[in-house]
């Protein structure tokens, strides 16, 4: 998709000048209005370069994403749109429509877990409210030439909940009694704990059995790919 100068004068993505939406259908419109684009095209947009190979390219949609739709929690444990309590995903699709991968959600705080409980969670004030916005990310389409897909907006109803809740309590409580080097991606139904590191050799404090302090390899909490699938293929029948 090409501009002309004057088009991209008056465009606010060029002048960055998008600030945060004021409301959820503000939010929905913007993510609607981007959806056919692809990462190029917005990219070039928002002033991000899309790289050549994927491998080089980890967690470029979502930056992509936070900066054309104006989310302002950054580095933050808040959810993005701040003021209006919504996290965004990106969702990396194959070719039949089902998530790739897990869903991360945070980092784990290991020290915290033993003094946090499930309604002052990270994982809770996280996904409270979700803006999913769906990624093409078939092998055979390079990375600048994949599309944006239709947003949905995600609040878990009761029984996505229980089902969350449920996992988080249990790895939680393997966590504050020192258990964590015990917990593998096997363990939860729908949320899982994977290691969170830019490479194995990162460390960080958390309780051992004893009470005492071991270093361990950073973790986060993760959507497994199914889960999200269930609440797209939701979110998708009742549009």
């Amino acid at each position: 998709m090409s501009s002309t100068n004057e088009e991209k004068g008056s465009d606010p993505f060029f002048k960055g000048l998008i600030g945060p939406p004021e409301s959820e259908q503000e939010l929905l419109s913007r993510a609607w209005d981007v959806a056919g684009l692809t990462l190029g095209e917005l990219g070039a947009r928002v002033g991000v370069e899309v790289p050549d190979e994927s491998a080089r390219a980890k967690g470029i949609a979502g930056q992509i994403l936070e900066k054309a739709l104006g989310a302002t929690a950054g580095s933050r444990a808040e959810p993005d749109f701040v003021e209006l309590g919504i996290e965004l995903k990106t969702i990396p699709l194959d070719a039949a429509g089902k998530p790739k991968e897990s869903t991360f959600v945070c980092s784990i705080s290991l020290a915290a877990m033993a003094d946090t409980d499930w309604e002052r969670s990270t994982v809770l004030k996280k996904l409270s409210k979700v803006l999913f916005v769906p990624i093409e990310a078939t092998s055979e389409t390079p990375l600048r030439d994949r599309r944006v897909g239709r947003a949905y907006l995600w609040a878990p109803n009761a029984e996505e909940e229980t089902l969350v809740r449920t996992d988080w309590e249990r790895l939680a409580d393997m966590i504050a009694v020192g258990d964590v080097e015990q917990i593998t991606g096997h363990l939860g139904e729908v949320l899982q704990v994977r290691p969170k590191a830019p490479h194995g050799r990162s460390r960080r404090r958390a309780p051992d059995e004893e009470g005492a302090v071991q270093w361990t390899m950073p973790r986060g909490f993760y959507l497994r790919p199914a889960f999200t699938a269930s609440v797209l293929a939701r979110l998708r029948a009742a549009d």
